[in-house]
């Protein structure tokens, strides 16, 4: 058993290339399903269309390739909280009126640029520093965001219109790795847990997992075992789960069943629920 058996997803330059792949893919083969009709359907994103949210896609992989932003006043939306925010918003402003085959076309043309240049990467160009959203580490730790952050807005985008799918696998496998890497902060500072408490996470699919996590000086942390059994456990989907901690479901719709519900035993794991949203 490794130290860190909640991170299941393999990230070598070639597997995170590939879960990149496969996400792109999923979300262009998404894509051609659409109508003008569902290309304006509101998303679980605060402010976000389905339009915007492929706007926002290629204006990350835009950026990436290193093309301009565009000139786009995108306003004050009620939505923005950060200057990361305000970036995206930009991109998004810039494509509003496009047709939606256009912003398709525009994706799956970004996209296979990106994939040609990460095929070209080295193991060692992965490994070298980067600035990231969450701070600076290297290219791979970029990487394994933008699996998490496109998988996240392709389920936006399948919740608004009904279309559920593409929840299993390696790039779902990745995106919650990307959340249980906060679980320590989740479970300590967003739920309260106190020292000597602890909890067991039951993911029940797509996506299956159990992670226990422990309350030790002033912090929780995942562990490989507990001391004993736990003094609360949390049981539910991987869908709930993911859509919880990136803020796209109320607490209270999933204790009413939303995505499968919720089981509970023990307060710890009711307040994680309450308490879990935490993405920019």
């Amino acid at each position: 058993m490794t130290d860190t058996p909640w991170i299941v997803a393999k990230s070598t330059a070639l597997a995170l290339t590939e879960q990149l792949a496969e996400e792109w893919e999923s979300l262009a083969d998404l894509g051609a399903l659409l109508s003008d009709e569902d290309w304006h359907r509101p998303t679980p994103c605060p402010g976000w269309d389905v339009a915007a949210q492929f706007a926002h896609m290629i204006g990350t992989e835009s950026s990436l390739a290193g093309q301009a932003q565009p000139g786009a006043d995108p306003g004050n939306p009620d939505h923005v909280k950060n200057p990361i925010g305000r970036s995206n918003e930009v991109w998004v402003a810039s494509m509003t009126t496009a047709p939606r085959i256009e912003v398709l076309d525009r994706f799956a043309e970004i996209t296979a640029s990106r994939l040609q240049a990460l095929r070209a990467m080295s193991e060692e160009e992965f490994s070298a520093p980067s600035w990231t959203p969450v701070g600076d580490a290297d290219y791979r730790r970029f990487m394994q965001i933008r699996v998490f952050d496109c998988w996240v807005h392709e389920q936006d985008i399948r919740d608004g219109v009904d279309l559920p799918g593409h929840d299993a696998g390696p790039v779902a496998e990745q995106s919650l790795d990307e959340i249980f890497r906060s679980i320590g902060y989740l479970v300590g500072k967003r739920a309260g847990a106190t020292d000597g408490s602890t909890l067991r996470i039951r993911l029940t699919g797509p996506v299956v997992r159990e992670v226990l996590v422990e309350g030790r000086d002033g912090r929780a942390s995942a562990v490989t075992q507990l001391p004993g059994e736990p003094s609360s456990t949390l049981t539910l989907s991987s869908n709930a789960f993911a859509r919880l901690a990136c803020g796209r479901v109320e607490p209270q719709a999933v204790r009413d069943g939303a995505f499968g519900g919720a089981v509970f035993d023990g307060e710890l794991s009711g307040r994680l629920v309450d308490n879990m949203a935490f993405t920019i």
